[in-house]
């Protein structure tokens, strides 16, 4: 039986132990990062899943911090290894893009280490001036 895949921007939905242990444990970003902190950029930011739909099994998630009127910031983007190379990440992306176009974005950044390719699919360029982004890190 072939899986079948549907995305949701439900909050209420995500599956916050997974994403956590996902991001905690397996991400190059976020390795142990606690449970709290978790919770609360979870709380603070537009939340994306992809979901199983035979199991309701979450597979996939990513979050975007905006002010909803001209920036955005995509991360935490995660697949589960076990779905990877199925199309689970191009939907996830798909359904982040199509939920934030309405807005009118003017810039949505994001920082990848390995999916380059994959971003470029849906618009993302390498920053034109890099040397004008900064960052003060706590």
């Amino acid at each position: 039986m072939t899986e079948r895949y549907g995305t949701s921007a439900q909050t209420a939905r995500v599956d916050r132990a997974r994403v956590h242990a996902w991001l905690s444990q397996q991400s190059y970003w976020a390795q142990g990062r606690s449970r709290e902190t978790q919770d609360a950029a979870i709380k603070g930011s537009r939340n994306y899943g992809v979901y199983n739909e035979d199991t309701g099994e979450q597979v996939a998630y990513a979050r975007v911090v905006t002010d909803g009127v001209t920036f955005a910031w995509l991360c935490d983007v995660f697949v589960a290894p076990e779905v990877r190379r199925r199309g689970v990440g191009k939907m996830l992306i798909a359904a982040v893009i199509d939920d934030l176009e309405p807005l009118g974005l003017k810039r949505t950044l994001l920082s990848t280490g390995d999916a380059h390719g994959l971003y470029a699919q849906y618009g993302f360029r390498p920053l034109a001036e890099p040397s004008n982004l900064m960052a003060r890190v706590g």
